[in-house]
């Protein structure tokens, strides 16, 4: 137990006895309670293996290599499609939590076990993710632009992508694209 991740469980006001059932589940593991992103992490030889954290829906398990994982009780859940390599357990009730605490230690282990494995999930190029013809259009009339945009880190681009293209009308993703130039130009990440 962290004593610096004592204030999460303590300010927790939704999903308190959820979060106290699910820490004293990771702590029985003997991994390393940690806080990271405000949540408590669970780590292994410095790798992070899988914390939780709550929503207004739900609170959950987040398994950073969950892509990796067996998943025999089919438990596991994509957040969403552009979300590569972790998975979460969702709950809504304590109950849910105590009906599951064995399979959830055995999750917690193979989690380890991944990790010691060494083993990667392979992430999509920043060339799989569509480039939408508004910012295309851009960087083949705009050679400043581009090389800008092409010296970004991969993890920036793809930011960059995902923001443009989630826009549904080409109204919509020219606004976007006009506002983020300035940044591009900066050498400056989406949320830098």
């Amino acid at each position: 137990m962290n004593s610096k991740v004592d204030f999460f469980f303590e300010k927790a006001t939704q999903w308190k006895e959820e979060f106290e059932k699910l820490r004293t589940i990771a702590l029985s593991t003997e991994l390393v309670e940690d806080l990271k992103w405000g949540c408590p992490c669970y780590t292994y030889e410095g790798k992070n293996i899988f914390l939780i954290h709550g929503f207004k829906e739900y609170c959950a398990l987040l398994f950073f290599k969950g892509a990796l994982m067996k998943d025999p009780d089919q438990i596991l859940i994509q957040q969403s499609e552009n979300v590569q390599a972790a998975r979460q357990i969702r709950f809504t009730d304590l109950q849910q939590i105590n009906d599951l605490e064995r399979e959830l230690r055995a999750y917690m282990f193979e989690a380890v076990e991944i990790e010691e494995s060494g083993a990667k999930v392979e992430m999509k190029k920043t060339k799989d993710f569509e480039m939408v013809e508004e910012f295309q259009n851009k960087l083949d009339h705009d050679s400043v632009l581009k090389e800008a945009f092409e010296s970004l880190t991969p993890g920036r681009q793809r930011a960059y992508l995902l923001h443009f293209s989630s826009a549904k009308q080409s109204k919509t993703r020219e606004a976007r694209i006009e506002k983020c130039i300035p940044q591009i130009l900066e050498g400056k990440g989406l949320n830098d």
